[in-house]
């Protein structure tokens, strides 16, 4: 598999990207579709409107934040391997909008897909 990125939208897209896909259940502030760059945008996969309330971008939280969206992630199976069919082919970019990027869903997803079984 090839390595799978993390990068915010707020950055310009770019062709080292690869497949771009928008893992957040909301569509980011200020971004215009155009300037997005993104292959496709996977609602299915972001946290829950709840679980991102509660995590409020909050470094505190992250541990259980990551534990509670794995859990959310279970009944996504499919989805996570589709993804990783894409990436055996070519580089996945998940991009999102937080701030941090550090303590953010992507950073869970992404370690989720490199998992092997």
């Amino acid at each position: 598999m090839k390595p799978i990125l993390i990068k915010r939208i707020y950055e310009e897209a770019s062709e080292t990207d690869g497949y771009r896909i928008l893992v957040d259940r909301i569509w980011p502030r200020g971004i215009s579709k155009e300037r997005a760059g993104l292959d496709e945008w996977i609602k299915t996969i972001a946290p829950s409107t709840e679980l991102r309330k509660w995590f409020d971008h909050k470094e505190e939280r992250f541990n259980e934040f990551a534990k509670r969206y794995k859990k959310e992630l279970q009944v996504e199976q499919e989805e996570l391997g589709r993804i990783r069919k894409i990436a055996q082919k070519r580089h996945v970019t998940l991009v999102y909008a937080a701030k941090n990027i550090h303590f953010n869903q992507a950073v869970v997803l992404r370690a989720i897909l490199m998992e092997t079984d």
